[in-house]
């Protein structure tokens, strides 16, 4: 094991070598360079992965070509170019074998570690041994549990690598001019072995918090229980109430609830299962309905609202206590895919639109719930983009779910222009994430490979699978604001080809029968202001009657806030809604 690592770190040392065979002054440019170079990786991730690719690439080249050259290990050389080559060809599926290939590597090492732990002869060389292949094994689980934390790691730490390195250029070259070669020897003896002990413990220590970090995170996250399973036999027939039971998660003193789950469709007619929240004034009959469409809450299976800590406020929903006060019933889907088995529709219209409708229908099912025949659809941002699509597709998709009104709160309705302007965004690539996933999982033609650069695609992955609300989120958004230091993550112009068209087949462009009323904040940083206005314009040009609202100094959670002077007015506006359909 030891000569197998020695190997593969001479291979990686072949250009520093071909490096300080170059004259001094040559020597300490390339110091520079490097240094400068370093500099800009450690704040540039993507651009640091590639950078150490083809640093890998290259090594194994000059390696391989100096090998065939001396003629003493021709086959080993062209191993060794024809790996530099195929890495070179394969550059992204090498980037992201590179967690993987380093997890392996560290286990390996431990393992190695920990059965060569009697060799050192002193008890200290043992213990830091031990501690060593002890931290190597933690690392290595870790790596592989979170690709995209070892992504980053490995970034920065070649770009300090290489800092490191060209400062160590700059000072051998210094000293070449001067003729000299001396180098300062190791200080030997106690006081270094103990240091070696000391940096044991301190790698083991942080190796062990890291776990216990990483074990919290994983404790915390959503988990999906049998509930959300789908039963062997369920029918074919859109809305029809699966099961059903008391719910009490948040759910305000004057109100009770029960979790559903029910049958829809996705696009096509594919029949799905999804589930969803009902909740109803304990006093009072035939309450009025407000289908609500939550916001983003993530793309995962365990995003599902009815499933996190704060069931209502994760989505956005506006107004709860007083819609309960004034009698109204909700129905909160989850949409298809989250809670249960996905893909889950994110900024897909037909989708979100049948999971919101067939909420209501599966709900008027429950025989204590005691609704009304009037429907409201409120939604905000991703759930905006839904209610657009529910009153669209409500006429010909559930006639029997008549629609006394729409209220669409920051939607994400030009999804073209939306997904444009993601990656200007701070924690923009978190959102982008979910639409490639979603994108990619429902439409064949859509590819992941081709659409996101090599550098970012395992990010992208691993931020597609957390939640909003959990604290693995965290990880997202530094993943998120280290690309956008960097460089876009889309490798085309998002709105162009297959992916273009397909968001353009999402834009809900009418027309929604019921009346329509679109609001939105003009201090909103994740839906433009300008293209909600441009959009709202389309749709009036094409005949589409609304009323379009517009709050200054509200951004896009503020629009909704309890404070938000929208309250009242989406309040009063629905009132008037179930007042002119029957009171």
């Amino acid at each position: 094991m030891g000569l197998a690592r020695a190997g593969t770190g001479r291979r990686l040392r072949a250009l520093p070598g071909i490096v300080e065979a170059l004259p001094w002054w040559a020597s300490a440019l390339v110091g520079v360079g490097a240094v400068v170079l370093g500099f800009l990786l450690l704040t540039r991730p993507l651009s640091s992965l590639g950078v150490l690719t083809v640093y890998i690439c290259l090594s194994c080249l000059a390696s391989g070509v100096r090998d065939l050259v001396r003629g003493d290990a021709a086959l080993l050389g062209a191993a060794w170019a024809l790996l530099g080559v195929a890495v070179l060809v394969r550059l992204g599926t090498s980037i992201e074998l590179l967690p993987r290939v380093l997890g392996v590597a560290l286990l390996v090492s431990g393992v190695a570690r920990l059965l060569e732990v009697r060799r050192p002869d002193t008890a200290d060389a043992r213990v830091a041994s031990a501690l060593f292949g002890v931290a190597d094994l933690v690392f290595g689980v870790l790596a592989l549990a979170w690709p995209d934390v070892t992504l980053l790691v490995v970034a920065v730490l070649f770009g300090a690598r290489t800092v490191l390195f060209g400062l160590a250029q700059v000072g051998d070259a210094l000293r070449r001019r001067r003729g000299s070669d001396d180098r300062p020897s190791p200080t030997r003896g106690p006081l270094r072995r103990w240091a070696r002990t000391g940096g044991a413990v301190a790698v083991a220590l942080l190796a062990v918090g890291a776990l216990v970090v990483s074990g919290r995170i994983d404790a915390a996250s959503p988990v999906v229980d049998d509930f959300y399973s789908a039963p062997s036999d369920v029918p074919t027939t859109p809305g029809v109430l699966l099961r059903s039971e008391p719910f009490t998660r948040e759910v305000p003193a004057d109100a009770r609830a029960w979790r559903i789950l029910y049958t829809t469709t996705r696009d096509e007619g594919e029949p799905a299962v999804a589930s969803g929240i009902v909740l109803v004034p304990r006093t009072g009959a035939e309450h009025p309905v407000i289908a609500w469409a939550h916001g983003t809450t993530g793309y995962a299976e365990g995003c599902a609202p009815s499933l996190l800590p704060e069931p209502f406020a994760s989505g956005g929903l506006p107004a709860l206590d007083q819609a309960v006060a004034r009698g109204w019933a909700l129905v909160a889907t989850d949409y298809v895919g989250l809670g249960t088995a996905g893909p889950h529709p994110y900024l897909i219209g037909q989708g979100e639109a049948r999971s919101v409708l067939d909420a209501v229908r599966a709900a008027r099912q429950l025989e204590t719930a005691s609704l009304a025949d009037r429907t409201v659809v409120w939604g905000h941002s991703q759930g905006g983009h839904a209610a657009l699509w529910t009153g669209q597709v409500q006429p010909t998709y559930a006639p029997d779910v008549p629609l006394s009104g729409v209220a669409a709160m920051a939607p994400a309705a030009d999804t073209l222009a939306i997904t444009e302007h993601l990656p200007d965004v701070t924690g923009g690539s978190v959102f982008a994430s979910f639409v490639i996933e979603a994108y990619a999982a429902t439409y064949p033609d859509v590819d992941v490979d081709a659409l996101v650069i090599p550098h970012a695609r395992t990010l992208v992955r691993e931020m597609a699978t957390r939640c909003l609300s959990e604290p693995g989120v965290l990880v997202s958004v530094l993943s998120a604001l280290s690309i956008s230091r960097d460089r876009p993550i889309f490798a085309v112009d998002p709105t162009t080809g297959v992916f273009g068209q397909r968001l353009a087949q999402n834009t809900p462009t009418g027309p929604v029968e019921a009346p329509l009323l679109v609001a939105q904040g003009l201090a909103d940083p994740l839906i433009p202001p300008d293209a909600q206005q441009a959009y709202v314009a389309r749709l009036e040009a094409s005949g589409q009657a609304l009323d379009y609202r517009t709050y200054a100094g509200r951004d896009h959670m503020g629009l909704v806030a309890d404070d938000s002077p929208f309250i009242p007015e989406l309040l009063a506006w629905t009132a008037e809604r179930f007042a002119s359909t029957g009171g």
